[in-house]
């Protein structure tokens, strides 16, 4: 198992719609609209590289509004409070 952010650029407008589609995919923990040059962040996790594939290049990349994408894929995860310390990988 392992976790990857996937930033975006969004078609000014849309924002609102590519937040509301993305509530259904079961990868997703998380999704965030941001300032600055990346206007969405998504919170995601995967048991395979296949399957952060198909989420990236069937999915995501598919949705209306959607401009670019940008994949990070975590090497080591830890919390600001020890007690939730967590490591992937």
């Amino acid at each position: 198992m392992f976790s990857a952010y996937i930033l975006g650029k969004v078609k000014a407008g849309t924002e609102n719609e590519v937040l509301n589609s993305l509530k259904s995919q079961s990868a997703m923990k998380k999704a965030s609209l941001t300032y600055g040059v990346y206007d969405l962040c998504i919170e995601t996790q995967f048991k395979t590289m296949e399957e952060l594939d198909d989420f990236v290049f069937n999915i995501l990349r598919k949705v209306p509004g959607i401009k670019e994408t940008v994949t990070l894929i975590t090497s080591k995860t830890i919390f600001s409070q020890p007690s939730q310390a967590v490591s992937f990988g």
